[in-house]
């Protein structure tokens, strides 16, 4: 089984925050101003440095430490909408969540101590989940994690659901074509084609592909096929964290996600119903061999 390391996620972050701010060439990284920044420890930090080091995105420094490099890749680049500046804590809760590390319910004082958070740091990732549907406040007191896909069996039985659900909603009656929002989606899907995918942490991945194709369900007028996705989205979330990102079958995807938007676009609407069914029948395969956190 596959994990990635919370420095892992914290290089990908941070080489997200370089191209997107189009850090300079040169500019000094000191290991204390990006523990603050994500709001980690210095160990963590300490070790993606190393990892970036590798990736040829920063350099060692003479007089010690790194800087950014001049070869990390164009500063144009199209980028994802910024990862939260708490994506690594937010991570480690979702892995420790899906793993059974943390129980069901916790307080936040148990949640600052285990993650070293200030309350104002814990109120910001709470907000996060509570809107992304994982986590609920308990009346008086706390918080209840809430019930999430957490077996390989329930997995691959969502994806079936998707390959019923999705593909139908193309050809309903009431189906009516959301341009702007497809459009807004393509510019997204070529930028991780482009290169993005490569950097782009698990949740932006998550958060890419999910937006589209809920947009897709929006389309469909159904508004029980768009709460069926939604739904199910929410519990397969934690699972998709869990899982190894493979980044050339990521770039995969995108690229069909592309051609089922511009199937869209140019009113072919058969014909992006078969390449749905088929786009979800490989995906399916293809993670059904991925073994997620917490899998029986």
């Amino acid at each position: 089984m596959t994990r990635v390391s919370l420095a892992e996620q914290l290089a990908n972050n941070a080489e997200l925050w370089i191209r997107q701010e189009n850090i300079a060439e040169g500019t000094a990284l000191p290991e204390r101003s990006l523990a603050s920044r994500f709001r980690v420890s210095r160990s963590p930090v300490r070790e993606a440095l190393q990892i970036l080091a590798q990736r040829g995105v920063i350099v060692a420094r003479p007089e010690g430490g790194y800087a950014v490099s001049a070869a990390r890749g164009p500063a144009n680049e199209p980028a994802l909408p910024p990862a939260d500046e708490d994506e690594p804590i937010y991570l480690k809760i979702a892995e420790d969540r899906l793993s059974g590390a943390l129980p069901e319910r916790a307080t936040e004082n148990e949640l600052m101590r285990r993650y070293a958070l200030t309350r104002s740091q814990l109120a910001d990732v709470l907000r996060r989940i509570t809107q992304e549907g994982w986590i609920e406040r308990l009346p008086g007191h706390g918080w209840q994690f809430l019930p999430i896909l957490n077996s390989a069996a329930a997995y691959d039985q969502g994806y079936r659901m998707r390959i019923l659900l999705e593909p139908a909603g193309l050809l309903e009656p009431t189906y009516r074509l959301d341009r702007e929002g497809l459009v807004k989606c393509r510019a997204e899907q070529q930028a991780l084609v482009d290169g993005a995918v490569e950097w782009a942490s698990p949740a932006q991945l998550f958060d890419a592909n999910t937006r589209l194709h809920e947009i897709i369900a929006t389309s469909s007028g159904n508004v029980f096929i768009l709460e069926a996705l939604r739904r199910l989205n929410r519990l397969r979330r934690l699972m998709e964290y869990g899982k190894a990102v493979n980044r050339s079958a990521a770039a995969l995807r995108c690229k069909e996600h592309l051609t089922l938007i511009d199937l869209l676009l140019s009113d072919q609407r058969d014909a992006a119903a078969d390449f749905m069914r088929l786009h979800l029948r490989d995906a399916a395969r293809e993670k059904s061999v991925m073994h997620p956190i917490g899998a029986r």
